[in-house]
């Protein structure tokens, strides 16, 4: 500029200073109408919230909250560990009953109905991780069916060992079948036992295919008495609650070995069959007074094999009809295939679960003329070869005096 303009604008500047006291004043953001921007390139920073600072008392409660919560999540732990370990449990011993298809949900309303067990979440939860799942008596299930003698010494691990197959925590029973026995009655043995239930019992045996090969043809599946004669007596140790095909298959293995090759051999020389020799023995045990097997035996056979004699073929054995109608008295005109007055042959199947002695009687009777027998008054049986012999000595009997 020149030198001129250099004086005028100084004089400007000293006149504005004038005006305002000498002070110089910041341009005015109202003179323009808007705020000042910021410089280029640079982003107006926001106002800053102030943080809200915690007092003494609000740090006070949130530490105590924290422990609080610790101490709490402790002490559940701490009772759950002790139900777990079975650590600081009152003496207590119990009998538990698994049945067959009880789930892990049951198994643990059970442990804990019984007092063994305090948090069934925490049994359940554990039973998860360590793999117990399935349902008693599944093929890859842990828990067995069965009644176990449990206390509150055991953790849960061992709770659940001892609820296995191989657990020497599981309760056993001996029951003692005597001969002569029906299979309604040693299913109604069992079940007073606590072995197995009639219902568990009578379905097993009607339905499930046992393999022996002398049960093949007795009767088709679906009908119970299928089993009758095959359930060997004797005096067996059974798992309280187990499972029922085990139970019938003890038996029937018993029987097995009893009715020997040499036995089965003897019956197919006769032209008959093991069910046969099954069937004569058990009429033979019903009949018997116990010392006569082989006499009553010889009846039956030469009343089958002479159907030409006075008898013609028929048994007439009262013990087939009260099988069917039960009770004592014998309805000789009973509309039943077990009335052995109205049809020929053997009854449709044993009538009893015959003994050793009854079954080697009947595959080997003794060689006799007799076709009939009789209980006398001094409790023993009398043979005979006629009706009329036999008529005669029924007069000469005070025991058929009203008859």
């Amino acid at each position: 500029m020149s030198q001129e303009d250099y004086h005028n604008e100084g004089r400007q500047e000293t006149s504005s200073h004038a005006n305002h006291g000498g002070k110089r004043l910041a341009p005015s953001s109202r003179s323009s109408g808007r705020a000042p921007s910021a410089p280029e390139g640079q982003q107006r920073s926001r106002p800053r919230k102030k943080r809200k600072r915690l007092g003494s008392w609000g740090i006070l409660i949130y530490v105590v909250c924290v422990l609080g919560a610790s101490v709490l999540l402790a002490g559940v732990s701490w009772m759950w560990a002790n139900d777990i370990l079975a650590l600081n449990k009152a003496p207590l011993t119990a009998v538990v009953e698994i049945k067959e298809g009880d789930t892990v949900d049951q198994v643990a309303d059970k442990l804990k109905d019984a007092g063994l067990i305090e948090y069934k979440f925490v049994f359940k939860l554990f039973c998860s991780f360590t793999h117990v799942s399935g349902q008693a008596g599944d093929d890859d299930a842990k828990i067995t069916p069965g009644s176990y003698e449990l206390n509150t010494d055991m953790d849960y691990r061992a709770l659940i060992s001892s609820m296995g197959s191989s657990s020497a925590n599981r309760l056993t029973t001996t029951v003692t079948i005597p001969e002569g026995t029906t299979e309604a009655q040693i299913f109604e043995m069992l079940e007073k036992a606590g072995v197995a239930t009639v219902e568990d019992l009578e379905e097993t045996a009607a339905n499930y295919d046992f393999k022996f090969s002398f049960l093949q043809g007795v009767l088709p599946l679906g009908d119970a008495k299928r089993l009758e004669g095959y359930l060997f007596p004797d005096t067996y140790e059974f798992y309280m609650g187990e499972d029922p095909v085990s139970v019938l298959n003890k038996m029937i293995l018993r029987f097995d070995q009893i009715f020997t090759d040499e036995m089965r051999q003897t019956m197919t020389d006769k032209g008959m069959s093991v069910n046969d020799a099954v069937i004569i023995a058990s009429m033979i045990e019903k009949e018997t007074d116990g010392t006569d097997q082989g006499k009553i035996s010889s009846v039956i056979y030469n009343r089958l094999n002479n159907p030409t004699s006075e008898t013609a073929g028929y048994l007439n054995i009262d013990a087939t009809i009260l099988y069917v109608t039960g009770g004592t008295q014998v309805n000789t005109q009973a509309d039943t295939p077990y009335n052995t007055y109205t049809h020929k042959g053997l009854p449709p199947t044993a009538i009893s679960c015959p003994g050793v002695d009854a079954l080697k009687a009947a595959v080997n009777p003794d060689s006799t003329n007799y076709y009939y027998y009789a209980l006398g008054d001094d409790g023993v049986h009398h043979f005979f070869r006629s009706s009329s012999e036999h008529q005669s000595f029924l007069n000469s009997q005070e025991l058929y005096k009203n008859d």
